[in-house]
């Protein structure tokens, strides 16, 4: 088998520019995370890097001629007869989880496989597993085949997760750095219930397959994954993913702020697997991915996929003070009127999942509501193109005075109460991979290898085994029998995930986190240069990403890291159908273009929305809080997002 490097392209760029974009780098200084978010400079897609020829498994079936590109791994059969018009010659990359080599247990075969694990589109769309094992045989012994099916294995795992390739040729698994240690947080109750079973079902196997570390805990209560932040040695993570909706990642933000080294703590990046309701992150990440819009299983597929590629960037957080003088951290929304009222008030509908929504949406245009309020903003200087006209009114002066109540102390508990050192199959409260931190002496996800005589095999083949020399060989989803982790976990109630907030009391207090230039003491008059409006609405949204659910846009041109907060309201006056045609249309994110003259729209440093109606609903992050005037400042770049390689938007389709 010839195999042939053609990347004289490569020669000019720097090993270490790459290198901080991949997994295992933890860049510390500020000049680090800028270059850490920056990809590596693209090679020409057509690029060829490796060609050589392959068999298959079983032995007795075609052969294939291999050509692995920067963005795809093309596969052409040879033997018994070439495929005029090849179907699924084409891998892209986009659709690759990981791959392995591995070795027959027959001791006479002495031919190497090389396994991609990929995750291709259906004609419907839907994603679905596939595995395609080939059998390097080109030399007399097996370690020249071992050699070459590495070379292979090494060259694609570089590509997936940005590390740079040498320009002589010689490609070893010493390339590749230490699996990347990821810290997995399961609700187990969330997205009806279903969150453990697509976790056990989908997210472990896939990252097994990237090749990555972890250790999973299974969170008891509400506020368990902020106390669990607060305890952990980071320097043994690389990552922390929430698998839920976006409540749990929103205190585990909240939970780095409150440690006392809350600014290198920040800097953990934090990625999150859609298993909830909402699940607006994951839709951004989906976006920024370059995927088509997804829901269910298909988004948190395509969040996997793109959390084994390893790219990160920077998170601007909300820093929102409220009337009781607590502050907390949001990466979504601040929402007030219609907006929070469906929230809150479809929890009762958890069970259906994200039709909770679209059920309160109907159940809040049959009873619309308007609030008064007073609005106040500091507009960004440099604002983007705006999709609508924004409609101030004269700044008014604010004559409310609340004095700060002192925070309330914050209980931790200990990491040890929630990672077991328990074997398998007994219920625990923690699982974890080999070469994680604080590992259990049996599971054996990563190291239990796949049976491949199940899935590709025939009678009289012999099973091939994960090859016991190459880093961090992936496990099978077959093979890990995996338990329910946590007794207690059985108390809560299922149809809510984690109790829901008590109604007027804050979510979270955040004593660390930057100050707040921006913003005046809470009941004095805004700066001069604020712009205020008072009046009647029916909805006040402030928002980050692009994203206020799944599959809602509601701010198509907003990024992670553009420093602004994006400010839409809705007056009076609007009609029910009116409305109705903005939410459907934001669905495309295409509501600004429908010329409504109740919307409006500002891009804004900061914030102050100060209720005039003595009752209302009030949401950070889809969480309650506590009813009353508040403000709000962005702090650009705070935290750091697991998103993967940026894509091209509508490139699936």
């Amino acid at each position: 088998m010839n195999g042939n490097l053609e990347a004289e392209e490569r020669q000019d760029q720097r090993p270490e520019q790459e290198l901080t974009w991949s997994w295992g780098y933890r860049p510390r200084s500020a000049l680090d995370r800028v270059k850490a978010m920056a990809p590596p400079p693209p090679l020409a897609p057509s690029t060829p890097l490796l060609h050589g020829e392959f068999g298959s498994y079983p032995a007795r079936g075609p052969r294939f001629a291999l050509t692995l590109t920067p963005q795809a791994l093309h596969i052409q059969r040879l033997r018994p007869k070439p495929e005029a018009r090849p179907r699924g010659g084409l891998v892209l990359l986009t659709e690759v989880s990981g791959c392995c080599t591995l070795r027959s247990r027959s001791p006479l075969d002495s031919a190497a496989y090389f396994c991609v694990y990929t995750y291709p589109r259906g004609r419907r769309g839907a994603r679905r597993r596939a595995a395609r094992t080939f059998r390097a045989d080109g030399a007399a012994t097996y370690e020249e085949n071992r050699a070459e099916a590495q070379r292979w294995a090494t060259a694609l795992t570089c590509l997936l997760r940005g590390l740079p390739l040498p320009g002589d040729g010689e490609i070893t698994p010493d390339l590749l750095p230490r699996p990347p240690r990821l810290l997995l947080l399961v609700n187990p109750f969330g997205g009806r219930g279903l969150a453990w079973q697509w976790c056990k079902n989908h997210v472990l196997p896939m990252i097994s397959e990237a090749g990555l570390s972890f250790n999973l805990i299974q969170t008891e209560r509400q506020n368990h994954a902020r106390e669990l932040v607060q305890g952990l040695n980071l320097s043994e993570w690389d990552g922390i993913v929430t698998v839920s909706g976006d409540g749990l990642l929103y205190e585990v933000l909240n939970g780095l702020l409150q440690r006392p080294d809350w600014e290198e703590a920040v800097k953990t990046p934090v990625g999150i697997l859609p298993c909830g309701s909402g699940n607006a992150l994951a839709g951004a990440v989906n976006r920024h991915g370059g995927f088509e819009p997804a829901l269910g299983i298909d988004l948190l597929l395509n969040c996997s996929l793109l959390l084994c590629r390893g790219g990160s960037h920077p998170l601007d957080l909300l820093s929102v003070t409220l009337a009781s003088g607590s502050r907390c951290f949001s990466f979504l929304s601040v929402a007030w009127g219609f907006v929070s009222d469906v929230d809150i008030q479809s929890e009762r509908f958890r069970a259906l999942g994200s039709a909770r929504f679209t059920l309160g949406t109907v159940l809040g245009l049959a009873t619309l509501h308007t609030y008064r309020g007073r609005f106040s903003y500091l507009p960004a200087t440099v604002e983007p193109a705006s999709p609508a006209p924004a409609h101030g009114l004269p700044r008014a002066k604010s004559e409310l005075a609340l004095a700060p109540a002192p925070a309330p102390p914050v209980a931790h508990s200990p990491l040890h109460r929630s990672v077991s050192d328990l074997p398998l199959p007994l219920p625990q409260p923690a699982l974890t991979s080999p070469g994680s931190p604080e590992p259990l002496p049996i599971l054996s996800l990563n190291g239990g290898g796949p049976e491949l005589a199940g899935d590709w095999g025939g009678a009289g083949d012999a099973p091939l085994s994960p090859d016991p020399l190459l880093p961090s060989p992936p496990g099978t989803p077959k093979a890990a029998q995996l338990s329910p982790i946590s007794e207690g976990a059985s108390e809560m109630a299922a149809s809510s995930g984690l109790p829901p907030p008590t109604p007027g009391a804050p979510v979270s207090i955040s004593a660390g986190g930057p100050p707040d230039h921006l913003l005046p003491p809470l009941g004095t008059p805004p700066p001069p240069g604020w712009v205020t409006m008072e009046g009647d609405f029916v909805l006040i949204l402030a928002i980050l990403p692009s994203h206020l659910g799944a599959d809602l846009v509601a701010a198509p041109h907003a990024r992670f890291d553009d420093g602004l907060v994006h400010l839409c309201w809705v007056r009076s006056g609007i009609s029910r159908a009116a409305l109705l045609r903005m939410f459907l249309a934001m669905e495309r994110g295409t509501h600004f273009s429908l010329g409504c003259p109740y919307l409006g729209y500002a891009a804004a440093h900061a914030f102050r929305l100060e209720p005039l109606t003595p009752r209302g609903v009030l949401t950070v992050d889809g969480e309650q809080v506590e009813y009353g005037p508040l403000q709000a400042q962005v702090h650009p770049g705070l935290g750091t997002l697991l998103t993967g390689p940026p894509g091209c938007p509508g490139r699936e389709a």
